[in-house]
């Protein structure tokens, strides 16, 4: 099974992920094409690892930059 595969757009699209994912996939979820998707690789805006040559994005962090910022509530 490949990782795009795994991707479940009713729900959070990173459920089931495995810890690192491919940078066609990342694009995917995000919706970037592959090519911005690299870009933001080298540029360090998207989260990666290199293993063996290849490039991957770190699941955990992708879902970090997914969450939205939400300022606390103000409580009486």
């Amino acid at each position: 099974m490949t990782d795009s595969a795994m991707v479940n757009p009713a729900g959070d699209p990173l459920a089931g992920l495995k810890p690192l994912i491919s940078v066609e996939t990342a694009a995917e979820i995000l919706g970037f094409s592959r090519a911005a998707a690299y870009r933001y690789t080298k540029s360090g805006a998207l989260p990666c690892r290199r293993v063996g040559g290849r490039v991957y994005v770190i699941t955990a962090a992708l879902r970090v930059l997914l969450t939205p910022d939400v300022p606390p509530a103000v409580t009486e």
